[in-house]
């Protein structure tokens, strides 16, 4: 493989040790959302189903794990304030870097986005992963279809309609709003 050291069954068998079988279905179906969102946005396919299997690699991680690993590697000290909604995402690209050896920055790029987005600065790849993760066939949820159509005809209009409705779903239910989900929502809501 070009952007792992082993083939996909190797890497499969990594993440699975890590996850519960059911976190790690939900891996599986996010790469296989993912390779399609690529090839319809011409995305390189490998590179969508290597992030898409590993975005939730360090989802089940303890809290003292993240916050060894924030201060180890002087990730933003705000970091410590938020917890795994956007830890696994953000410390988990540099437990994905440190533990699998992937490197390439647009795949470690989107794991770390896979949650709260990032404005302007969404890569295809890293749109791909957003939505995929919103998307995979598991998920049931009021307007997943609206969604999933909305995304097959412009993937940009899918990441406006899931940063809309997530932050809708947060102010709601009176959770806090990472900040660079706002941002995100500030720039997409206008696109």
């Amino acid at each position: 493989m070009k952007y792992y050291s082993g083939s996909m069954a190797e890497l499969e068998a990594q993440v699975a040790h890590q996850l519960s079988k059911k976190r790690f279905e939900h891996c599986l179906r996010v790469r296989d959302y993912a390779q399609k969102l690529a090839s319809q946005n011409q995305i390189d396919s490998e590179q969508a189903a290597v992030a898409g299997l590993v975005h939730d690699y360090a989802k089940e991680r303890s809290d003292a794990e993240f916050l060894a690993v924030i201060g180890a590697k002087h990730l933003d000290p705000d970091l410590v304030n938020w917890g795994n909604p956007v830890w696994h995402g953000i410390v988990g690209a540099e437990i994905i870097k440190d533990e699998l050896g992937i490197t390439d920055p647009l795949i470690l790029q989107a794991v770390r986005d896979h949650t709260t987005g990032a404005g302007a600065n969404m890569s295809k790849l890293s749109q791909i992963i957003f939505m995929a993760d919103y998307l995979e066939s598991g998920r049931d949820f009021p307007g997943v279809q609206t969604a999933r159509t909305i995304t097959d005809e412009d993937l940009g209009q899918g990441v406006r309609f899931q940063i809309i409705h997530t932050l809708a779903y947060l102010a709601k239910n009176e959770r806090p709003i990472y900040p660079k989900s706002l941002t995100t929502y500030n720039y997409w809501v206008t696109q």
